[in-house]
Parts: structure tokens; C-alpha cells; sequence
């Protein structure tokens, strides 16, 4: 049997809630491991080798088999040293999902992107043969589920992957953990660049995605003074990501101030809390 790619997943340590993808391939060998499980799945070669097996492990799934029909919307081919990876995102719930963009990087820091899913949930991108990457969903916050794909060294390889993923839907923004300001003022650290890093890179590559930055405070300090500290932190953030290169259009800034807290004022663990800046999409 060939071996053309292996998947191996690790539930990740971030908090903030998330999504949850499963995935399903038409030539695999994958894995799955949680704190107290591990399981291997071997799976068929492009040429349709027989599907052995699936494994199960904790909060999800992953199978080598496809049985759901797919539309031929594939137009990358491969080369003597790039593999075409197609990829079909899916929604249990919903189907097919439109809007998600894959990142896929090696070792040796290259990155690859496969662009936004169309209707039917497809995409799909050229990679280097003969390395491993991580795969991750771009998103404004977190990976609670990482993969390492691995292509194997095999020249002319198309390769089909069903990915699973379930959205979690939150009644309040994502909060940007570790965006921190001077205190009292509207000046990011230089520590927070680094998780707004992940931010622009997914405005750049989900071009369809507008957002609101949304300030909030604790509740020392007058309310017009902690409203306009909130938009001038909202701000901050916003001038940041258009230094990147976002287009500033795509991206509202608002403070609330003391008006929206998550956590009760009365101890200073509630305080820090309250003290945060929020993402949402449009």
C-alpha cells in the first residue's frame, strides 16, 4: 500500500472555546491522540486500496473513508515535485462550509495557504512533496485541534482530505487574550503584537472578512473616562492591523468602556478580566 500522507492530531491547550474539525481522506495514514488515547488509522492510495479502519478519540473523529459525493472542481495539477491537496470542509450540522482558509506550514518556516472554501467546501493548494506540515484553520483566535500532514516523496500525487468542523457559536466576541496597553493609556505592548499577528494574517488570506474591535474596561475610574480609554485601546488595535496591510475598512473599532463586564468588579482577578479587547466578525 502507499503511503502518500499521514495526519496526526493533538488537541491543543488554548482556551477561549473553538471549533473542533475531524477529517477524512481518500489516502491516509493518520492517528489521533488525547491525554489517555491513541489510535491509527491506515487508509488507501489514490489507486483504491481497500479502507481498513477507523479510529475514534475523544472529542473527534477521524475516518479514511469518503463517502459523500463531491463536485470535480479541482483545477491545480500536480508536478514531479508538488503534490495537489484538496481539501472539503464540512459542517455536521450545516454541510458543506463556505469561508474557511487553511494554513499549512514546514519545518523550515514556509507557508502555504489553501484560499477561502467555496460553496461546497472545497479548496485546495500545491505543496512541496517530501515534507511535513502543520495544518491549522486560520481563525481570529485559538487551534484547539492541530494536525501534521505529511506528503510523502512521491511525484504526481493527488490527495483528497474531508475535514470536519464544527463552530462553536459565542454570545459575546472572541476576547484577544494577552493584548495588553500601559497602564491607564491606549499604548500596546510589544508582547501583543504576537497575538495580533494571527489576526492580520487571517484578514490577509479571508479577504471576504470584516471585523469590529471592541474595548472594554473595569469599572475604576469615571464611565466617560473608561468609554473614551476603551475606544482609544479599540483604536490602537485597529491602527495596528492597518499597519499590516489590512484595509481599514474592513475593520470597526468601538469602547464600551465599564458598560459590558464578564466578571464581577468587586476583586481584582474580576477587574483583570473586565480589562479586555473583544473581535468579532461581521
Amino acid at each position: 500500500m502507499l503511503r502518500n500522507v499521514l495526519l496526526s492530531f493533538a488537541i491543543g491547550s488554548m482556551a477561549c472555546g473553538g471549533s473542533q474539525p475531524t477529517t477524512e481522506s481518500s489516502s491516509t495514514q493518520a492517528s489521533a491522540s488525547s491525554a489517555d488515547s491513541t489510535n491509527d488509522v491506515e487508509g488507501p492510495d489514490d489507486r483504491g486500496s481497500k479502507p481498513r479502519k477507523t479510529a475514534d478519540a475523544g472529542e473527534f473523529q477521524v475516518s479514511d473513508t469518503d463517502k459523500l459525493s463531491r463536485p470535480n472542481q479541482a483545477k491545480l495539477k500536480p508536478t514531479a515535485s508538488q503534490a495537489a491537496v484538496r481539501f472539503f470542509v464540512i459542517d455536521k450540522d450545516d454541510g458543506p462550509v463556505k469561508g474557511i482558509v487553511i494554513g499549512l506550514s514546514s519545518p523550515s518556516g514556509q507557508k502555504f495557504y489553501a484560499n477561502e472554501t467555496d460553496a461546497d467546501g472545497f479548496t485546495e493548494v500545491l505543496l512541496p512533496i517530501g515534507k511535513t506540515y502543520e495544518l491549522v484553520f486560520l481563525s481570529l483566535g485559538r487551534r484547539d485541534i492541530t494536525a501534521k500532514l505529511k506528503v510523502a516523496n512521491k511525484p504526481s500525487l493527488n490527495l483528497k482530505l474531508t475535514l470536519r468542523y464544527k463552530r462553536e457559536k459565542y454570545p459575546i466576541g472572541l476576547v484577544l487574550e494577552q493584548v495588553n496597553f500601559t497602564t491607564g493609556k491606549a499604548l500596546l505592548t510589544q508582547d501583543s503584537h504576537r497575538r495580533l499577528d494571527p489576526v492580520v494574517e487571517y484578514m490577509k488570506y479571508k479577504q471576504s472578512v470584516r471585523i469590529r474591535i471592541e474595548g472594554h474596561t473595569d469599572n475604576l475610574g469615571g464611565k466617560k473616562a473608561n468609554k473614551r480609554l476603551s475606544q482609544k485601546r479599540a483604536e490602537a488595535v485597529r491602527a495596528y492591523l492597518v499597519s499590516k496591510g489590512i484595509d481599514g475598512s474592513r475593520i470597526e473599532a468601538v469602547g464600551y468602556g465599564d458598560s459590558k463586564p464578564i466578571a464581577p468588579n468587586d476583586t481584582p482577578e474580576g477587574r483583570r478580566t473586565n480589562r479586555r479587547i473583544e473581535a468579532k466578525e461581521l
